[in-house]
């Protein structure tokens, strides 16, 4: 079975079937992550590019990395010395670019839909790498190839998602694709940063970080972004520290085997304590590394519409 998309634009979107062939590549393309020469010939002579409206470090590097161990060539635009600041619209900037011979288009945007704005106009590739407040799905696959790797299923786990749910496409995604893949999903965080609607999609709103931590076979913290407490969302961030932060006290009444997850970047002493960023249940370096698999997965699933069994033959 190969990916039979052009785009990869959500995790709402995706079945169960697709998920699971994304996340078995990322297996065959982790491999390649192992070697002492990180690149293969897979994707030589595509061009991929990198449109980010939204500052971002950690995922354009990790989808330019992506693309250059696969031979890919990339590059990145800033938007800030483009035309795009001269009031060029979206769809013509997209447009200038497949112009150019661009195979694929990562954009990152602060408008929901603006990826798939861009995909509806474009024959070329286009992978969403955030749009607003609405889905994050590299993210979302990163962290379910992550999950899995470790636990060795999805499937009836026990997954507390903490923080900022309201405005973050993260939560979006992860909850739209953990739910899919069979797992049990409970959020927590300030009630101002609740949405009313959540109950819609089938997570367990907890009262209490206790219940949040019960239990639970993985916890992934959410960056607060700390213009929120600027806006009154919550009264301070040494409150939030005390009620939503996971500290090491709180880490010692998990389970043992408890996976701590953040999408980074990490606010140490808000939402995580350093001790349990260095303690052995977070796996938030290793998330960097899967993301990178992942898209590694994604760029060669779109470009080439390979199935699973003919790209492991073709790695080696």
């Amino acid at each position: 079975m190969g990916l039979h998309r052009k785009d990869l634009l959500g995790l709402e979107e995706l079945d169960i079937g697709e998920i699971n062939l994304i996340l078995d590549t990322a297996d065959a393309m982790k491999e390649i992550l192992g070697r002492d020469l990180k690149k293969v010939p897979t994707l030589r002579g595509k061009s991929v590019l990198c449109l980010f409206y939204e500052p971002s470090t950690r995922t354009r590097t990790s989808f330019e990395m992506a693309g250059k161990y696969l031979s890919a060539d990339t590059s990145s635009i800033a938007t800030s010395t483009s035309s795009i600041v001269k009031g060029e619209s979206l769809v013509d900037t997209g447009r200038t670019i497949e112009a150019m011979g661009i195979d694929m288009v990562i954009i990152r945007h602060n408008s929901a839909g603006a990826p798939h704005k861009l995909a509806r106009e474009l024959s070329s590739s286009v992978i969403n790498a955030g749009d607003g407040q609405h889905e994050h799905p590299t993210q979302g696959l990163l962290d379910m190839f992550t999950i899995r790797e470790e636990k060795g299923r999805i499937k009836g786990l026990e997954i507390s998602i903490i923080g900022d749910i309201l405005y973050s496409r993260v939560a979006r995604s992860n909850i739209w694709g953990l739910r899919k893949m069979g797992a049990n999903i409970r959020i927590f965080g300030p009630p101002s940063l609740i949405p009313p609607y959540i109950d819609e999609l089938g997570v367990y709103v907890c009262d209490s970080m206790e219940e949040a931590i019960e239990g639970a076979d993985v916890i992934n913290i959410l960056r607060i972004q700390k213009e929120r407490q600027v806006r009154g969302y919550f009264p301070s961030l040494r409150e939030y520290a005390n009620l939503y932060g996971m500290n090491g006290d709180r880490l010692r009444t998990a389970k043992e085997d408890v996976l701590v997850l953040h999408p980074g970047p990490m606010n140490r002493g808000i939402e995580i304590t350093s001790e349990v960023v260095e303690s052995s249940n977070a796996l938030i370096e290793e998330q960097v590394t899967n993301g990178v698999a992942v898209r590694m997965a994604l760029m060669y699933l779109l470009l080439r519409g390979g199935k699973i069994s003919e790209s492991v033959k073709s790695f080696n």
